[in-house]
């Protein structure tokens, strides 16, 4: 964990200090926050295989004096045939191994849009430090070893049958290849060239060469909320973002204890985020439209007893994602994640270059007629969601972001909470233990609604006082199950402070 202050020329924070490091380096070559965001991912597509990638998705929100949002995430194939799934009996989208949980990967999309608006640099310059780690070996990361055997033992997954040990030198020829041609010869060289055509053949139907000609970055129109004094943004819908900004602004009408260690400030925390998501498989979609309508806001408010937990009727393990942010000494932010879904996402590697796909179409749905259901051209509902905080006067105070599936509104609104409400550090939001509702695999949380318990992170003080009011408390281990999140924020005078989530065992908030 990083808590330091540094003068206003620059920041980067991520998961890993080689991803940093690039980034930081792009800065000190004139390279805007949005060229140190490219470095770093592209750092981390090599060497945190699990949890993002080139086979992944990518959202992110640019604070230029205006909030910009992008949606980077991938449409299912021309192939997608919902019925033929029913029929071979599945109620929901295959979770692994299995190519029809693979939308078209969106990153190196997303890469491209956040450069040609806001980039300095050369892409092959940026994309040059994670070619080169990829070619010439990376120490392992100790967080890829819980997957990396399994990823050795699937076809196309060769590269990680070195990963046995934390620190071990490892290389990714395949993906090297693939950014050096990236930087060359810009998007047809990955979703034309050889990643592309690879895709085709695992895909065996399910993508028409047209599916990877149409790019699936889009600028799409921000959301917004003002809580505690400022105003908090995220991704619109096909993102969960809208649950981080309606559990804000519900909890910005409570009477929120003034310590965040008394047991009820995780219960009106808590119960904000269950009331915010609790009908979140019916609502979300990517045509969502006024999920953050006033009324609807003060609706759900009215339902938060302060003095007991809601039963809620309605219908309704940890996922793998990375996030990073930027900002560089002219005080242009970024807000950025990018993911697989689950660890290595869908166990299945396109077979040149070994790049792991992952498998976010598990947030679609089955249910026919549902307007979320799989079907080609379709972009899956999604767990990422980034965040970025601006003053009443418009001017950038924060970014910030976790991993964390499911959990990352819950996350995220506790952190917002203990820096906006309660004035803590970045370090000491960051570090702080939490809660998370229960869940089974990090992406069913809505599944049961009424039926969730809380998960308390070790050192955690609300546990009895939160049996009292009715909830099922257990206690977790600190660590990775809460999250990786990392912010920067803004101070008035122009300095920046950083934290890198310790829990990220090896991450980084680098100044310049």
């Amino acid at each position: 964990m990083q808590n330091t202050r540094y003068a206003p020329s620059g920041m980067v924070c991520s998961v890993d200090h080689l991803a940093s490091a690039a980034g930081v380096a792009a800065l000190d070559r004139g390279g805007s926050a949005a060229d140190a965001a490219i470095a770093a991912n592209a750092v981390l597509a090599v060497v945190a295989p699990h949890m993002c990638g080139l086979g992944g998705d990518l959202f992110a929100l640019v604070h230029d004096g205006a909030v910009t949002a992008l949606n980077a995430s991938g449409r299912a194939g021309s192939g997608a045939d919902p019925a033929r799934l029913r029929a071979e009996g599945h109620r929901r989208m295959p979770y692994q191994h299995d190519v029809r949980s693979v939308p078209v990967p969106g990153c190196v999309d997303g890469w491209l849009a956040l450069h040609a608006r806001y980039g300095r640099l050369p892409l092959a310059d940026l994309l040059g430090p994670a070619a080169r780690l990829a070619r010439d070996g990376f120490p392992v990361s100790p967080l890829m070893l819980p997957g990396a055997r399994a990823a050795a033992q699937r076809p196309g997954g060769g590269d990680f049958a070195r990963a046995l040990t934390a620190g071990e030198r490892m290389s990714r020829p395949g993906v090297a290849r693939t950014l050096e041609a990236i930087g060359a010869g810009g998007r047809d060289a990955f979703y034309l060239g050889e990643f592309g055509e690879g895709l085709m053949e695992l895909g065996g139907g399910e993508y028409a060469e047209s599916d990877l000609a149409e790019p699936n970055a889009d600028w799409v129109e921000p959301l917004r909320v003002r809580a505690f004094g400022h105003d908090v943004w995220s991704v619109p819908p096909n993102s969960q973002g809208y649950l981080l900004l309606m559990s804000l602004a519900i909890l910005d009408g409570l009477d929120l204890p003034a310590d965040p260690r008394h047991p009820g400030w995780a219960h009106l925390l808590s119960e904000a985020a269950r009331i915010s998501g609790h009908d979140r498989p019916a609502v979300l979609h990517e045509g969502a439209e006024n999920v953050l309508s006033p009324g609807e806001i003060a609706r759900r408010r009215a339902l938060v007893d302060p003095a007991a937990r809601l039963r809620l009727r309605a219908p309704a393990g940890a996922g793998d994602t990375t996030y990073l942010c930027a900002v560089d000494g002219d005080g242009l932010g970024v807000s950025l994640i990018q993911s697989n879904a689950s660890g290595f996402g869908s166990m299945l590697f396109e077979p040149r270059t070994g790049i792991n796909l992952h498998n976010r179409g598990i947030g679609f749905s089955l249910e026919a007629g549902h307007p979320a259901e799989y079907g080609p051209g379709r972009r899956p509902p999604h767990t990422l969601a980034p965040a970025l905080i601006t003053r009443p006067g418009g001017e950038l105070r924060t970014v910030v972001g976790t991993m964390g599936g499911d959990a990352q509104p819950q996350i995220l609104l506790q952190i917002i909470t203990r820096l906006l409400r309660h004035g803590q550090s970045p370090g000491q939001a960051v570090s702080a233990p939490r809660w998370k509702l229960s869940t089974g695999n990090g992406f069913d949380t809505w599944d049961a609604p009424d039926g969730q318990g809380l998960e308390l992170e070790e050192g955690a003080s609300w546990a009895d006082g939160l049996a009292a009011l009715g909830h099922q408390v257990a206690p977790l281990p600190y660590g990775s199950a809460f999250g990786h999140a990392h912010l920067i924020d803004v101070h008035p005078d122009g300095m920046l402070a950083g934290a890198a989530d310790p829990r990220a065992v090896i991450g980084a908030a680098i100044g310049r």
